[in-house]
């Protein structure tokens, strides 16, 4: 009977080690941390409320604001499975479309998120959609120029007549999904996007004037 006992708890034992050294592994864990391109400040900051709420929008006529506002941005990771990513689009779509400030554009640094992200109302589609463009780059601007009248949601008061933006660029992006597009923009949209790709660079319509 002893022997027998034996046997089984022998045999019990072996199992588990042989099903320990083939390697099986657990199951991973609903809470582990989300690789992000955002740092833990930026985080909390988009994650402060929900997509439905607005941002507040950083102003040069404060001290720390400005500093922010020219900070050179850095690249953002293109993924559609990064829920901070797709909270900050949404929330920023919300802040430039409030009545509070009724934009045609805004850049991330605005909202106190230093990553290359920006959303422009496409007035050369139809019905003037706002989309979102992570990591643009102009890589060519048109010798012919265009005069617009401009002003900024970070910018309180001073507005201005701008006499050297292109009249049509040529635009490197991608989308969320990580596709690459190439882009020739004109008109209006074309300076929205000179100018929302400049926060991104630390500089303000003012500059031009």
């Amino acid at each position: 009977m002893k022997k027998v006992l034996f046997c089984r708890v022998l045999l019990t034992l072996s199992t588990l080690f042989i099903l320990t050294g083939c390697g099986i592994s657990k199951k991973p864990s609903n809470n582990q941390h989300y690789v992000s391109s955002f740092s833990d400040s930026e985080i909390r900051l988009i994650m402060q409320q929900d997509s439905s709420k607005p941002m507040r929008v950083l102003q040069t006529d404060r001290t720390n604001d400005s500093l922010l506002l020219r900070t050179i941005s850095t690249e953002v990771k293109p993924d559609v499975n990064d829920p901070f990513l797709s909270t900050l689009i949404k929330r920023m779509l919300r802040t430039v479309k409030d009545s509070a400030s009724l934009g045609v554009g805004i850049a991330a640094p605005q909202v106190g998120i230093l990553k290359r992200v920006i959303l422009v109302q496409r007035f050369d589609k139809e019905s003037n959609p706002f989309e979102v463009y992570l990591n643009p780059r102009i890589v060519k601007y048109s010798n012919m120029k265009q005069e617009c009248r401009e002003g900024c949601l970070s910018v309180p008061v001073i507005k201005g007549i701008t006499k050297n933006r292109a009249y049509a660029i040529m635009i490197e992006y991608f989308k969320p999904d990580n596709t690459f597009v190439t882009e020739m923009i004109e008109g209006f949209t074309a300076v929205i996007f000179q100018h929302e790709i400049d926060h991104l660079d630390g500089l303000l319509f003012f500059d031009y004037l």
